[in-house]
């Protein structure tokens, strides 16, 4: 029988969460992504070694400042990320812009031509952006200029929505940062799948993107466990971590299909401006904490990788 990550990929495309070479070369994903916390774990893999070093070296050389350095570093591993996978490489706008819109373009524009410069299109790359109104945004403008974006640390449907209208590329649900929260805040230890906070986020959203034909890709992403992943069999993409991947490659019990396009409950669409979106944000506070706590951690790695980079 094939194990559960085969049968996964015959329902999902399965995307790597990881910016390490050798997970990439070993899992074979169809897509993957970078940003400061996956690079930050690729400066201790042997296999980035040499290339990391490379791209710090000849950084220090052209002046580059540390934070620039960081910038390079990021797009160098992606384009590296870009020879051993079929699909494409998110590359994160830096977190500390994410209410920034003006902003958030010029430094997805750099990243664009920074790419470009190394020979890789903008047709291998998403933009990763965060989910705020201001990323939203960004998006749509980028999306306009035939940049595709990933919509990043989404916790609501309001978010969802707003993504949708914007015509993003993909977003990300949270799965996990969701369930966490709820664990926290319910004070139980776990949920059954179907059961699962951050599950039932992911399906609504799907639902609500299948029910009115709306086109963008919905990636489940931060899974604690394999019962989360299971639950959403069928979704457009998942994106899994190495030790979750290595758990379903070693299992081969029966995988069904969780989630499909043709069972969709065919729910209204729902308008969402600025002012909707802002409110229903602040009326969800799991939302508005998890978004909170995942720019700042985003940040607090970039801030760590500038350090280190400065220090090499």
């Amino acid at each position: 029988m094939k194990s559960v990550l085969d049968q996964l990929r015959d329902l999902t495309v399965v995307v790597a969460d990881t910016g390490e070479v050798a997970a990439v070369k070993r899992y074979q994903p169809v897509d993957c992504t970078t940003n400061p916390s996956l690079v930050l774990a690729a400066l201790t893999d042997p296999a980035s070694e040499e290339l990391i070093a490379r791209e710090i070296e000849t950084g220090k050389k052209a002046g580059l400042s540390p934070e620039a350095l960081t910038e390079t570093l990021t797009v160098a591993v992606g384009a590296e990320l870009t020879k051993m996978v079929p699909g494409r490489v998110s590359t994160e706008v830096d977190a500390c812009l994410s209410f920034d819109t003006d902003a958030s373009l010029a430094r997805a524009r750099a990243i664009v031509e920074d790419y470009a410069a190394r020979g890789v299109g903008k047709d291998r790359i998403l933009i990763k952006l965060a989910s705020t109104w201001e990323g939203i945004r960004a998006a749509e403008i980028l999306q306009k200029e035939g940049v595709d974006c990933n919509l990043t640390l989404l916790f609501s449907m309001a978010q969802a929505v707003a993504c949708a209208d914007a015509k993003a590329y993909l977003i990300s649900p949270f799965v996990g940062r969701i369930t966490d929260w709820y664990k926290k805040s319910q004070g139980v230890d776990g949920y059954a799948p179907d059961e699962d906070p951050g599950v039932k986020s992911v399906r609504q959203i799907y639902d609500y993107y299948k029910s009115n034909g709306i086109k963008t890709v919905v990636m489940g992403a931060s899974f604690r466990n394999t019962g989360q992943i299971k639950a959403l069999a069928g979704c457009d993409n998942l994106t899994i971590s190495p030790k979750l991947l290595d758990e379903l490659s070693n299992e081969t019990t029966e995988l069904p299909r969780a989630l499909s396009a043709e069972k969709a409950s065919g729910v209204a669409p729902v308008k969402m401006d600025e002012a909707t979106f802002r409110w229903q944000m602040n009326a969800d506070a799991m939302a508005t904490e998890k978004l909170a706590e995942g720019i700042r951690n985003f940040d607090a790695d970039h801030q760590k990788l500038i350090a280190i980079v400065a220090k090499w």
